[in-house]
C-alpha cells in the first residue's frame, strides 16, 4: 500500500511544476511578458487581485494565452490518465487512449461536421466529435461482448478493426471535402489554437469528473493486473469493473479529443515516464500521471507556438514522444504492466 506522504509529496510536486509550467508558457508569444506580470494577471482573472497590471497585458495573458494553456493542461491531464488506465486494462505496454477506436470515432465525427456540416444535426464541432467518440467505444464494446463477459483480447482486435473501417471512412471524408479539406486535416493533427474559454468549459468537467472517477476504482485496476480469476476471488465484480473503466476512460479520452483533436503519445509516453518514477501502483500512478500529462503538453504545445511559423501540437508531440520511446525500448525499460 503506498504511503499517503509519498502520494502528497508527488502530487504536490507535479501541481507546482504544472504552476511553473503554466507562468512560463504565458510568458512567450509575439509580445514577451515577465513573469511576475503574467502572474498577477492570472492572480486578477482569479479574483485574487486587483493587482496592477496593464490592460493590453491583462488582455494578452487572460484572453489570448490563457484559454490555450488551459485546454492544454485539461487535455493533457485527460489524454495522461485515460492512458494510465488503458495499458493497466490491456497489460499492454502498448496501449494508449485511442486502442479501442475512441479517437477514430472523434476523428469521424469531427471530419463528418466540418465537411458536410448539413449532415450533423447538432452543428457543433466538438460535440459531433465527442458523441462520436463514445458511439465508438459503445459499438467496440457490443461487438467483443458475448453471453455477459468481454474478453480483452476480443476487445482490442474489435478496437483494431474498428478503427480501420473508421479510417477508411476518414480518408473517403476527406477526399470530398473540397474547400474544407485543410481544417479537417489540421484537426486531424491535434491542435490548440483559437482555444477559448467556452473549449475549457465543455472538456473540463467531463476530465475532472472522469479521472476522479477512475481513481476511485484504482484498487481494483491494480487486482485486475493479477488476472481476471484471481480478480473474481479478491471480490472485484470483474464485467462491471472492466465496463466501467472502459466507459469512464472513454468519456474521458473523448472530452480531450473532442476538443483538440488527435493528439498522439500524451497517453502512452507520460505513464510509462511516471511508471519508472513512481512505480506500478496505480492508486499512485494515476493522479500523477493524470498531472504530469497537463504539463507535458502545456510545454509541447508551447513549442508549437514558439517558432517562426505555428504548427500543430500534434506533430510536436509525435516529434519528441516517438524518440523517447524508442530510448526507453533501448534500454528496455518498456515492460508489461
Amino acid at each position: 500500500m503506498p504511503q499517503p506522504g509519498r502520494i502528497i509529496s508527488w502530487t504536490v510536486a507535479l501541481a507546482a511544476l504544472l504552476v511553473v509550467v503554466v507562468v512560463g508558457s504565458a510568458m512567450f508569444g509575439p509580445v514577451r511578458i515577465d513573469a511576475p506580470t503574467v502572474a498577477r494577471a492570472i492572480l486578477n482573472r482569479a479574483g485574487a487581485g486587483p493587482y496592477e497590471v496593464s490592460a493590453a497585458h491583462q488582455a494578452i495573458v487572460v484572453d489570448v494565452r490563457l484559454p490555450r494553456i488551459a485546454l492544454a493542461a485539461v487535455v493533457g491531464f485527460a489524454l495522461a490518465a485515460a492512458g494510465t488506465v488503458m495499458q493497466g486494462f490491456f497489460r499492454n505496454p502498448l496501449a494508449d487512449p485511442s486502442i479501442i477506436g475512441v479517437s477514430s470515432g472523434a476523428a469521424a465525427g469531427a471530419v463528418a461536421a466540418i465537411a458536410f456540416p448539413a449532415l450533423v444535426p447538432f452543428g457543433s464541432l466538438h460535440l459531433a466529435a465527442f458523441v462520436g467518440a463514445l458511439a465508438t467505444a459503445f459499438l467496440v464494446y457490443a461487438i467483443a461482448t458475448d453471453g455477459g463477459r468481454t474478453p480483452v483480447a476480443t476487445l482490442l482486435l474489435a478496437g483494431v478493426a474498428v478503427q480501420a473501417f473508421l479510417g477508411a471512412v476518414i480518408s473517403y471524408m476527406l477526399v470530398h471535402s473540397g474547400d474544407s479539406l485543410r481544417e479537417a486535416v489540421v484537426w486531424l493533427m491535434g491542435h490548440l489554437h483559437n482555444s477559448t474559454w467556452g473549449d475549457v468549459r465543455f472538456a473540463l468537467p467531463f476530465a475532472v469528473v472522469g479521472v476522479l472517477a477512475l481513481c476511485a476504482f484504482a484498487r481494483d485496476l491494480n487486482v485486475l493486473l493479477l488476472g481476471e480469476e484471481d480478480a473474481h476471488h479478491l471480490g472485484v465484480d470483474v464485467e462491471r469493473t472492466k465496463l466501467l473503466l472502459l466507459a469512464l476512460a472513454s468519456v474521458v479520452t473523448a472530452a480531450g479529443v473532442a476538443v483538440a483533436g488527435v493528439i498522439g503519445f500524451v497517453g502512452l509516453v507520460v505513464p510509462h515516464i511516471m511508471r519508472l518514477l513512481v512505480g506500478p501502483d496505480h492508486r499512485i500512478l494515476l493522479p500523477t500521471s493524470a498531472l504530469a500529462g497537463a504539463s507535458f503538453l502545456v510545454a509541447t504545445d508551447t513549442l508549437a507556438r514558439a517558432g517562426p511559423a505555428e504548427v500543430p501540437v500534434g506533430i510536436v508531440t509525435a516529434a519528441l514522444g516517438a524518440p523517447f520511446f524508442l530510448f526507453l525500448l533501448v534500454r528496455r525499460e518498456v515492460h508489461s504492466v
